[in-house]
């Protein structure tokens, strides 16, 4: 088996640059993925199929290990590929079943046939009887095995298929999660969003949170790309431990996350936003590789009400207006949407 370098002294994005030049790979996103994952994999089939492909391989050849190894990035092709495989499967299927009518169809003819010999006047002799016997006997047998082993053929095919639409459903279900820190990703988050507004009644009682995870990229450069994702799954497992596994969270791109809440009021919304906020800064970030501590890292967060936003695109850039805000103002903290009337009166009690 052929294992990738150490690229640990290195720069990974540089090393994995260096790499595509060498191999003359296409700097395509999705090819970037796939040799970083070789690179710093420890899947030794990746790195067996990858190593195997030599100089220069086509774009066919690097999406087939992509699609099996990284089919988040090929959500549509792997999707299409597999449903393309399911429909053969069925056609087998139809095949192997108009074979076996047709080989029972000669069958009968066969049996009628020999019952109208029988049934003719003048052929009652025990040599006429014997010929008889011996091609039904043989028909039969020859039916009987022929049939039977096209059952087994359909048995196969019925368990590839089950196999494939398996293999579907998980492509599907993948199509859907970060592969970093296994939230779901900005296409599910899209789809989420937009269902908001399906049900007006429960509008009023939905909220959007976008987070940030503040200096992010300097500590990216601090400490290498590596490093930076055990830091972006490490902020998910403290927000999904926060909010529950029911609430809907996802990595919308980078280092920001979303999240719906939904059966909320403004103030719940705005005590889940600082509870969160409190948890990240709390949770000291200590690398379980090296045991080193790298610190703490801090989140700034924007939130909107849905009902104060006219549809999915405008709650996000409400909600992502209220983050910008934050950011600006010292980072670390909450900002909350507030329509002018509410401003106003806010003003006036004063």
């Amino acid at each position: 088996m052929v294992h990738p370098e150490n690229t640990e002294t290195t720069d990974p994005a540089e090393t994995v640059i260096t790499r595509m030049r060498e191999q003359g790979i296409s700097s395509l996103p999705r090819n970037y993925e796939l040799v970083y994952r070789f690179l710093n994999s420890s899947n030794p089939a990746l790195i067996q199929e990858f190593a195997a492909l030599g100089r220069r391989p086509t774009q066919l050849q690097l999406d087939a290990i992509g699609m099996r190894f990284l089919p988040h990035l090929h959500p549509v092709s792997a999707v299409e590929q597999s449903l393309e495989c399911v429909f053969e499967e069925m056609r087998k299927i139809i095949r192997l079943f108009k074979q076996d009518r047709s080989r029972l169809e000669k069958y009968s003819t066969l049996l009628g046939e020999t019952s109208a010999r029988m049934s003719a006047k003048g052929v009652r002799s025990l040599d006429f009887l014997d010929d008889l016997n011996r091609v039904l006997s043989s028909a039969t047998v020859d039916t009987m095995e022929k049939s039977k082993a096209i059952i087994q053929q359909m048995v196969e095919r019925a368990l590839e298929l089950a196999r494939l639409k398996a293999e579907l459903e998980e492509y599907k279900r993948l199509s859907g999660i970060d592969p970093v820190t296994r939230l779901s990703n900005r296409r599910a988050f899209d789809k989420r969003l937009a269902a908001i507004y399906e049900d007006l009644q429960t509008v009023v009682s939905q909220a959007l949170l976008v987070a940030d995870i503040d200096h992010f990229k300097a500590f990216n450069d601090a400490y290498g790309h590596q490093v930076g994702d055990r830091v972006l799954r490490a902020t998910a497992a403290v927000m999904t431990r926060t909010l529950g596994s029911e609430t809907f969270l996802s990595r919308t791109g980078g280092e920001e996350f979303a999240v719906i809440l939904d059966d909320t009021s403004l103030e719940e919304a705005q005590a889940t936003a600082e509870r969160l906020r409190v948890a990240i800064e709390s949770t000291p970030l200590k690398d379980q590789n090296d045991g080193v501590d790298r610190g703490h890292v801090t989140i700034s967060l924007g939130l909107c009400m849905a009902a104060d936003a006219s549809g999915p695109a405008n709650l996000y850039k409400k909600a992502d207006a209220m983050l910008y805000e934050a950011k600006t103002s010292g980072r670390n903290q909450v900002k909350t949407h507030t329509p002018k009337m509410k401003r106003i009166m806010g003003l006036l009690k004063r």
